[in-house]
């Protein structure tokens, strides 16, 4: 599956519905500490969205509950289920992306084989808890540098803190593409946010810096 360059996270169906129709094609519903039914109930809309919009949907943390709605892949916190142990229960045709910080922790997630990898935080994020040492774009040009004297070609987003502002320079870093969610769902308007967004991530200027 093609990886989007351009990754929203929400953590409802509303907020959703909102991006895809600034056509987002890529949804992930990040949820904490809900209740089984709950969590299964509020993906089940979201997936409802995504599958109007032709979009990829994305279940964070919860491979069984990915597995059992048929939810097209998985994004896995460093707390989370291993990587490898996802592939088990899920086989070959999920996707599966993973959480960075460092170039170690890319290392390991190439091994065990995901489909991408989103590292971060750019900069601080009130979206986040526990969040992990901010990179910066100092940090971002320095870990895909060593990324790409490895050989790497595993797609790595950018996450955290992510401004429309922001994305031309982090393309021009080496990043894939970008994972966004305030700057969506926190926007006036979040369908005009998600479309500016989708624009900047297609622009040929974007293109020619990666």
């Amino acid at each position: 599956m093609k990886i989007s360059r351009l990754q929203y996270i929400t953590t409802s169906a509303q907020a959703a519905e909102l991006a895809c129709r600034g056509r987002v094609n890529w949804v992930q519903l990040r949820v904490k500490n809900l209740p089984a039914a709950e969590w299964k109930q509020r993906a089940l809309d979201v997936q409802v969205v995504c599958r109007h919009h032709g979009a990829t949907f994305i279940l964070n943390d919860n491979p069984a509950l990915a597995l059992e709605i048929g939810a097209d892949g998985v994004h896995l916190g460093k707390q989370d289920m291993p990587p490898a142990e996802a592939r088990a229960l899920l086989g070959p045709d999920f996707v599966i992306g993973g959480t960075a910080n460092t170039f170690a922790d890319i290392e390991g997630l190439v091994a065990a084989g995901v489909e991408y990898i989103g590292l971060g935080p750019f900069r601080f994020t009130t979206t986040k808890e526990k969040l992990s040492p901010i990179l910066g774009l100092s940090g971002y040009a320095e870990i895909m540098a060593q990324c790409r004297a490895a050989g790497f070609t595993t797609p790595v987003v950018g996450i955290g803190g992510v401004g429309l502002a922001d994305v031309a320079e982090l393309l021009a870093a080496g990043l894939h593409g970008v994972a966004v969610s305030g700057a969506i769902g926190g926007a006036a308007n979040p369908t005009e946010a998600a479309q500016l967004f989708v624009e900047e991530v297609s622009s040929p200027q974007s293109i020619a810096s990666l």
